[in-house]
């Protein structure tokens, strides 16, 4: 079985994933006028924008719901494994992922919003699954994507999460892994329970302190080595268009294998033209669709521009990656060779409140995928709950190259589907976003949507 998933994995990260994300992202720039240059001062602005309505959630929760599930091992081990596997180059990369996937954070967030649909209890729900239902046609699209979703972050990034957390426990504390992976199912089925709402509410305290707290600390460990700063940045270019070699000759890599892993990797980080997080933005009470879309592309910016880059610079300034380590180890020696023993208390925190919020959402973006198979089963969503968090106590155990080999499969199925819901829809994107910006050229400070009038007028 992993034989067949490691070769379709070459397959579809090898061209296909990646030209279909960044072409699809090219052409979103063009045809929106690149608002992630356009908008790039009104996105932080919008994060903070208040609800349109009662019910739901507000633009600054989802956002910060989102960068919970942004915002996670993916920023830690995810860069790591990626130069590890990719070289310095892979950064560079990474970038361009980001780039190039704001303009899709804009498409998911105004279609999350368009097609989303009113639940019982004052929230909405909404998502890829739906819009390829009621935009696309294609349900049978729908349909895949939702089965990939529960699958994927539901249940499989549960593992990755979970193996990362433990192994940073490891290198702290003498503690079996299951009891690590008991603590974390304990504290995150305790939160899911809640819903949305109250998940909503979690990130929004935590998301912003952890944030703050690694840049400082990353921060702090390039300033110890500011003298390799402009050596490092220019290793990243460099090594994106010509085969390098890291840790002393010892390891080659090819613009291939920086490409690959570069894009896979920036895609697990900030989830941009993948579609998962689009079911956290359809939760947002906002007065325009638009408006959420133009946000969205913040938590890009921050996840992988600024999060992702500290990680990078952390890594190749203090030159940790001669140790031959990956993953969690890897950001661990780079930390503590400025730090000391801090490093790895640090790493093992940032990686406990990163995981653990993502855990949160990924249960939810199953949930949500889930109800829309299975409308009205409520105890389906029940018994799933319990199920994705029983995960953590797997992925504790769990070898960490066949965890990423499944979540790499599970990403590309998403973000096939995902994208031709993207490219199927653009006009009806173009259209949202140019009503909104026409609002604002006549002056309407707070532009709003006729949310009675059908979405595909």
């Amino acid at each position: 079985m992993m034989s067949f998933i490691r070769a379709a994995n070459n397959i579809f990260w090898g061209w296909l994933i990646a030209a279909l994300l960044l072409g699809t992202g090219i052409y979103y720039s063009i045809r929106l006028g690149f608002p992630q240059v356009k908008h790039f001062k009104r996105m932080f602005k919008l994060m903070m924008a208040e609800s349109g309505e009662k019910g739901g959630i507000s633009s600054f929760q989802s956002l910060c719901t989102a960068l919970g599930g942004q915002v996670g091992s993916g920023n830690i081990v995810g860069v790591a494994t990626a130069i590890a596997s990719g070289g310095y180059g892979a950064v560079f990369w990474m970038w361009v992922t980001a780039i190039l996937g704001m303009p899709l954070m804009v498409g998911e967030g105004i279609l999350a919003q368009v097609f989303r649909v009113k639940r019982e209890d004052g929230t909405y729900t909404g998502g890829p699954a739906y819009y390829l239902e009621k935009g696309v046609k294609q349900k049978w699209l729908a349909v895949m994507f939702a089965i990939s979703i529960i699958f994927g972050p539901g249940l499989v990034n549960m593992t990755v999460h979970s193996n990362s957390i433990t192994t940073s426990c490891i290198q702290v504390f003498s503690i079996p892994p299951m009891v690590v992976g008991i603590a974390l199912f304990l504290l995150t089925a305790a939160v899911v329970i809640g819903g949305i709402k109250r998940i909503a509410e979690v990130a929004s305290y935590v998301v912003p302190f952890m944030a703050i707290g690694y840049l400082l600390i990353a921060g702090y460990t390039v300033a110890a080595n500011i003298s390799l700063f402009p050596k490092a940045i220019g290793l990243i270019i460099k090594s994106a268009f010509s085969s390098s070699a890291v840790a002393g000759g010892a390891m080659g890599f090819t613009v291939k294998q920086a490409f690959r892993y570069g894009v896979a990797r920036g895609l697990f980080s900030n989830e941009a033209g993948q579609g998962t997080v689009a079911n956290v933005y359809a939760t947002a009470s906002v007065k325009h669709p638009a408006q959420q879309g133009i946000a969205a592309m913040v938590t890009v910016f921050i996840d992988t521009i600024i999060i992702c880059t500290a990680t990078a610079l952390m890594i190749i300034t203090t030159g940790a990656i001669e140790s031959g380590t990956t993953g969690a180890a890897l950001v661990q020696i780079a930390t503590t060779s400025v730090t000391g023993n801090f490093g790895h208390i640090f790493i093992l925190l940032s990686l406990l409140f990163f995981g653990w919020t993502t855990m949160l959402v990924c249960v939810y973006m199953g949930e949500v995928n889930l109800e829309w198979l299975f409308p009205n089963n409520k105890w389906i969503i029940k018994v799933f709950r319990l199920v994705s968090c029983s995960m953590l106590i797997v992925g504790s155990v769990l070898t960490v190259p066949t965890v990423w080999e499944l979540l790499d499969f599970t990403n590309a199925l998403m973000t096939f589907c995902n994208t031709i819901a993207l490219l199927c829809l653009v006009n009806l994107v173009a259209k949202t976003l140019k009503d909104y910006e026409e609002q604002l050229k006549n002056g309407v400070e707070i532009p709003a949507w006729d949310w009675n009038k059908s979405s595909l007028d």
